[in-house]
């Protein structure tokens, strides 16, 4: 297999615009989640969430494409915004940027994790009011009337390959792309998949990662529906999650996503390029429990940390930063330390741990920002801080600590039952 490292890095989230912005937030400790700003959430039980610094779509398309944005649904928005910082930071000109692309684009893969788009309820308005039957919907009547309210290219703003759709056609990208759904373990496996493109030569570079939004009516029902969201910090949202810790109430929707740049090893070395650190190890597994909730003996999230450590060839005891999957959901958050155990044994207690959910919320696909952090963990030897948590049995710091990082592994798992790990390595 060939080695691959990670060249570039794009973050947009709740604690800024490009990935700058965003780790310098996340090592500050700031708290990204707050009362609900896009929609009036009053109906709700939960009224908080992560929700992105405002941001003109525009800015982060050439002129060109600009017209193709008014069929950008946000989560496409957030993607594209990602992409764009990634490839700023790998110092790779695409199409984007130029009629002379610095690579071969038949070489270029894509892979990004996505959800299920909410559809934008204004949108649906005029369509199911036609179609009413009373107060009910007819069917029939949405069929021939109320669909015709919708503009004909109105789907192509929520099928969730359109996030890799836009980004290759952005920058020009011919190579492997694939479209990962898996909740919130979409972007690790989009990452995954990339890594694993490149390592059996199928691709020399790709653009991998994931980019989701939950902050709208649709989502919030799911959510709170399913019962994962805190309920009782309206009044505090900076303490709203917190991770393995005893006061721990559940989670915060959260919208962003991170993209990673991934190149072979030799090749960005011989074009010179900054390489930030190196992918050694991936992991996955599905543990066939339930629809809704993890198995609560974490075997099978633990099957694929330590699958991950050994395709990296790294001892639990090397690990020097690693980002959990930290929902702040009780329930989930036990079942998650017994597949920490599984996979660390008694190495766990020693590893400094990062828990970004605390500030930005869960952003499910866009879950993939955490693997940008851990990059940025290696690169810049830097462990993240977990602010709202404390816990005698593991190795926790309200603030950010400076030290050697050289392996830091970021983990995640899903409703529905795929995991997923990945290792990351000074090159």
């Amino acid at each position: 297999m060939r080695r691959v490292v990670v060249t570039g890095v794009g973050i947009i989230s709740p604690l800024g615009v490009g990935a700058s912005a965003s780790w310098q937030g996340l090592l500050a400790g700031t708290c990204g989640i707050h009362r609900v700003q896009s929609f009036d959430p009053g109906a709700f039980a939960a009224q908080i969430a992560g929700e992105v610094p405002p941001y003109k779509i525009g800015d982060f398309v050439p002129k060109s494409y600009r017209k193709a944005t008014k069929v950008m649904a946000r989560d496409i928005e957030l993607a594209v915004i990602a992409a764009d910082d990634a490839f700023k930071s790998s110092g790779i000109q695409s199409k984007a940027y130029t009629d002379t692309p610095s690579f071969n684009p038949d070489r270029f893969g894509c892979n990004i994790g996505a959800g299920l788009i909410s559809a934008e309820l204004n949108e649906l308005t005029a369509a199911f009011n036609v179609a009413r039957n009373g107060n009910d919907l007819d069917l029939k009547k949405w069929g021939v009337e109320g669909m015709q309210q919708l503009t004909p290219l109105w789907l192509l703003k929520y099928l969730p390959n359109m996030l890799a759709c836009h980004v290759t056609i952005v920058h020009g990208l011919k190579g492997p792309s694939n479209t990962i759904t898996c909740a919130d373990a979409a972007g690790h496996l989009a990452i995954g998949e990339g890594f694993r493109t490149i390592g059996r030569g199928s691709a020399d570079m790709t653009i991998c990662g994931g980019a989701q939004s939950r902050v709208n009516p649709m989502g919030f029902m799911r959510q709170e529906l399913a019962g994962r969201l805190c309920r009782t910090s309206n009044a505090c949202p900076e303490k709203a999650v917190a991770p393995f810790d005893a006061s721990a109430a559940g989670t915060a929707i959260g919208e962003g996503g991170g993209l990673l740049i991934l190149e072979e090893y030799e090749a960005a070395k011989a074009r010179g390029a900054k390489i930030i650190c190196e992918i050694v190890g991936f992991g996955a597994s599905q543990d066939a429990y339930s629809i809704s909730e993890p198995d609560p003996s974490g075997t099978a999230y633990g099957a694929a940390i330590t699958k991950a450590l050994a395709d990296a060839k790294v001892k639990p005891s090397e690990v020097s930063c690693l980002i959990p999957c930290a929902t702040g959901h009780p329930r989930h958050d036990q079942a998650e330390l017994a597949g920490l155990q599984h996979a660390f044994g008694s190495a766990l207690s020693q590893i400094p741990m990062a828990l970004p959910k605390s500030q930005t919320g869960n952003i499910e696909a866009g879950n993939a920002a955490e693997c940008a952090f851990a990059a940025l963990a290696v690169s810049n030897d830097m462990v993240p801080p977990a602010i709202n948590t404390s816990n005698d049995k593991l190795n926790l710091a309200r603030s950010a600590r400076a030290q050697t990082v050289n392996v830091a592994v970021s983990t995640v798992w899903s409703i529905g039952g795929q995991n997923a790990a990945l290792v990351f390595k000074k090159a």
